[in-house]
Order: C-alpha cells, then structure tokens, then sequence
C-alpha cells in the first residue's frame, strides 16, 4: 500500500500520560506499518498506576530486519504532556522531529536544536467533536512529517479492530487524521 519502498529506518517515542491514548496511537502506527510490509517493534511501557500515570511506548518501522528492539536516540518524539516532554526530548537526535500536543505543553520549552512541531491536539480534537481522539489527532501530524505510513493504511486497521457496533467512528477519525496533517503543513 506505501507509494513508495525507499529505504527506512525510523525510531519514535510516544509520551504522555494513561488515558491520552499513547498506547493506541504506537499500536496503530505499528499495524499501519506492517500492513505496508515493514519490519515492526512496538514496545509498551507503563508506570504503575491504573490510569492518569506516565505512559510511553516506542516504536521502530524498518525496511529491513530490525537488529534490536531498543531505542535509546529516536528520530521522531509525541509528546503529549509537559512532563514527558522534560523526560524525553533528549532522546531526540539532534534536527530530530517533535511533535508537542501544544494544548498541554508550551512549545517554547523545547530544545532549539530539534525540529519541534506543536499541535494544538486537545483544541482540534474537541472542535471536531471528540475529546478522546486527541491521539488520532497527533498520529495525523506524525504521518504528515515522516511519511511513514499512508493515512490510508492507518484507515484500514481501524475498519479491521474497530467492531461493527463502533465502526460509525471511522470517519470521525479520519477527521482528526486530517486535522493532525494540516496543523505541521
């Protein structure tokens, strides 16, 4: 489904906190990915409470067998709350991307020498009439600035997990796709 088959090697990390949807937006990235035929890791990482504590996952998308499924400097980083963004950020290689839910974090925090990205996740995601899909909202952003994977696929997992019963929300998160992709053009 990929336009194209260049060469890719890239390691994200997605940050923030239980209930922001992190782990969803790592897994759909992920899926997406291998549905094009990539090599995949998608790591979870949670803190120890139930929900509301810090939660993280990364994610390396390969177009070649991937050697080790750790990552310790990331091309791309989501940060979606302030205090993941003190804890992450430089992990991000330098002219690295950032993408920052700006709702909840002060672009102006971030280091100069990445390329940093804020998107007002929260904002766009209530305006299109869904609190809960601030995450698609940023998966958008990220597929608009590293051209990972297609919107398209994203699509195609989400008719494959959603059951029937939710499958009505398919284009409610294709407008938070969308939104994502126009807030970093």
């Amino acid at each position: 489904m990929a336009a194209d088959r260049q060469t890719v090697h890239h390691e994200m990390i997605i940050a923030g906190f239980g209930g922001q949807g992190v782990m969803k937006l790592g897994q759909m990235l992920a899926e997406a990915a291998m549905l094009e035929g990539r090599e995949v890791v998608w790591t979870p990482a949670y803190g120890p409470e139930m929900r509301g504590g810090p939660s993280f996952c990364t994610v390396i998308i390969s177009s070649s067998p991937i050697g080790a499924p750790v990552v310790s400097a990331v091309d791309t980083a989501v940060i979606m709350d302030r205090p993941s963004l003190g804890k992450y950020q430089a992990q991000v290689r330098p002219d690295g991307i950032l993408i920052i839910n700006s709702s909840l974090v002060d672009p102006t925090l971030a280091r100069p020498d990445r390329r940093c990205y804020a998107v007002p996740a929260n904002r766009l995601a209530e305006e299109i009439g869904d609190a809960l899909i601030v995450n698609m909202v940023m998966l958008g952003a990220v597929l608009q600035l590293t051209q990972l994977v297609s919107p398209q696929s994203v699509v195609e997992v989400l008719r494959e997990a959603l059951p029937e019963r939710r499958r009505h929300l398919i284009p409610l998160n294709e407008q938070a796709l969308t939104a994502g992709a126009n807030a970093v053009k």
